[in-house]
């Protein structure tokens, strides 16, 4: 049978219903939205495009291909200066002498034009341009004058040399004397008989051989001469290189080396060979005026001193 609900129930009820709604409710406000582990998708900052250094990839500045342009020779034929065609045994000599001379005379300066004499005799044959010609051989001056080149009168002896032999500084073949050029394995260089020092070297092995050595200690040095070169300052270099263990060379090129470079040996003057050079003015010359200042210069105590400090000696005159 039914219980009949009373009023006082009915109130009971409905307090406990209505209790029961509310936390309900509470409940559902405090669980909104399930938190989602703030997923610190690190908001990836705006992904500012790493900016890339728009072209700092150097725009390469357009590279100016530093285009040196070839610069202008160092002297004309009418500028002033005097092209002097210098055998090539004064190479050393010829650095102190430029500069001397520019002193002396301010505003005209000298270029060099080094080889040996023999070349240098070509090229002015083949109508190459020069002021001043000096040169290691007497025989070549004579035909370049007999030639017709130079100015009358303007051919004029300029000093003079000896023939000496170097030798690397460490000296690996132990040559101690002339006597030792002639050992068996010896390498020696010297110069072409075309080229002056060589004509004086040869002159230099007849006179060693008939007035000490012998003529198999001449035949045996010569067949220890494995190059001939075709200037003076190639047979040094071998020298020096340690290319061959010895070499014949001008005084003034051992006087001229730096220190340490050879060793050498002297030859006696009786026995030794005077190189005579000569200077002279060429008809061909636009500046010759200038060129007999420069012709004066190293006839003058100036120019002789100069040569005299490389190891040249004084001009022997008839």
């Amino acid at each position: 049978m039914k219980q009949k609900l009373t009023p006082a129930k009915l109130a009971l009820i409905s307090m406990v219903f209505g209790l029961l709604l509310v936390a309900a409710l509470i409940a559902g406000c405090t669980q909104s939205t399930p938190s989602t582990p703030a997923t610190t998708v690190a908001t990836t900052a705006p992904v500012t495009p790493v900016s890339t250094p728009v072209a700092t990839v150097a725009t390469a500045v357009p590279t100016t291909v530093a285009t040196t342009a070839t610069p202008a020779p160092v002297y004309t034929p009418s500028s002033g200066n005097i092209v002097a065609f210098t055998a090539a045994s004064l190479a050393g000599a010829s650095k102190t002498i430029g500069p001397s001379f520019t002193a002396a005379y301010p505003g005209t300066a000298v270029s060099f034009d080094l080889d040996g004499t023999q070349a240098l005799k070509t090229q002015v044959e083949n109508g190459a341009y020069a002021d001043v010609f000096i040169s290691a051989s007497n025989s070549y001056t004579n035909t370049l004058k007999s030639e017709g080149y130079f100015v009358d009168g303007s051919v004029k002896t300029l000093t003079t040399n000896y023939i000496i032999v170097i030798l690397p500084a460490s000296n690996p073949a132990n040559i101690q004397s002339l006597a030792d050029l002639a050992k068996p394995g010896v390498k020696i260089a010297m110069e072409d008989k075309t080229v002056p020092a060589g004509t004086a070297t040869i002159a230099v092995l007849n006179n060693l051989a008939n007035s000490t050595y012998g003529q198999s200690w001449k035949n045996a040095t010569i067949s220890n001469v494995v190059t001939y070169e075709t200037s003076e300052p190639a047979v040094a270099t071998k020298v020096a290189l340690g290319e061959v263990d010895a070499g014949f060379v001008y005084q003034s090129t051992a006087t001229a080396a730096a220190s340490g470079t050879y060793q050498s040996i002297t030859i006696p003057r009786k026995d030794n060979y005077l190189q005579t050079y000569t200077i002279g003015i060429l008809k061909g010359s636009t500046n010759q005026a200038k060129a007999a200042w420069f012709e004066q210069f190293m006839l003058s105590a100036a120019g002789q001193n100069i040569l005299n400090e490389y190891g040249f000696t004084a001009p022997v005159t008839s």
